[in-house]
């Protein structure tokens, strides 16, 4: 079953780790995709990777500056310009952070909420203008955190910028409910991704140990959760912020 047939998806963050496990996920389930990076060279090197895999035919690359609204428009608009529309948006892009308060510069919080906080919303005002312009509706999946609850030690602009993100998902729920345009976010714990390899094992292992079901997240895992709410499955569900972290608490 294509769970998500004939849509049209932008992937922000998309060119590696969960962001570009979403696009490949998509494409393998029905949808057209726009993969969206950072750099064109990463995109295309993303694009080059799911044509080795046999997925060239209905995803294009895109490399917009994610807080700049005008760059933004251009990119969704040549999305349009491709596959003639846009059915749902993934805000995936993101940073983190590990630093600790004391040490923290204005800066480096600032960096982290302007990717973090302001490019979802300059994405979702771009996709959600097109969306009520077809006026069919769409979906709107933003990636949270499980820290966007619990917070964490240290890097404290991290779980706040997801604090954000989890506000603006609720809030837009009910904004966009009479445009029949679902705005819903995913709430990863610990994901197996090349940030999480780079960790030592005497970070790793008390990580999984205080995971209930007793491993780490696959980013399939995380994945298969925005296949199912951008899916006609989850077309009663807006507003939701799904934890897909084994149980994981702190």
């Amino acid at each position: 079953m294509a769970l998500v047939e004939g849509k049209v998806a932008i992937v922000t963050g998309g060119t590696r780790g969960i962001g570009f496990t979403i696009a490949r996920e998509f494409l393998k389930n029905g949808a057209k995709v726009a993969l969206a990076g950072s750099r064109e060279e990463t995109v295309n090197e993303a694009l080059a990777k799911l044509a080795e895999e046999g997925l060239a035919d209905n995803v294009m690359g895109i490399a917009p500056k994610l807080t700049d609204p005008e760059s933004v428009k251009e990119a969704f608009d040549a999305v349009v310009a491709r596959f003639g529309r846009i059915d749902v948006l993934c805000n995936n892009a993101g940073i983190s952070s590990r630093t600790p308060l004391v040490d923290y510069t204005l800066d480096e919080f600032e960096k982290v909420m302007d990717l973090n906080v302001n490019a979802v919303f300059v994405c979702t005002q771009a996709a959600v203008r097109i969306m009520i312009e077809q006026g069919e509706g769409g979906a709107v999946i933003n990636t949270s955190s499980m820290v966007g609850k619990h917070g964490q030690p240290s890097g404290s602009a991290y779980p706040t910028s997801k604090f954000a993100v989890n506000g603006l998902t609720l809030s837009l729920a009910r904004e966009l409910a009479p445009h029949r345009i679902r705005v819903n976010a995913v709430a990863p714990g610990v994901t197996h991704t090349d940030m999480v390899d780079a960790l030592p094992d005497s970070v790793i292992k008390p990580l999984i140990a205080s995971i209930p079901l007793g491993r780490m997240g696959e980013p399939e895992d995380i994945a298969n959760a925005y296949l199912f709410l951008a899916s006609d499955m989850a077309d009663y569900i807006s507003g939701a912020v799904l934890p897909v972290d084994g149980l994981s608490r702190p």
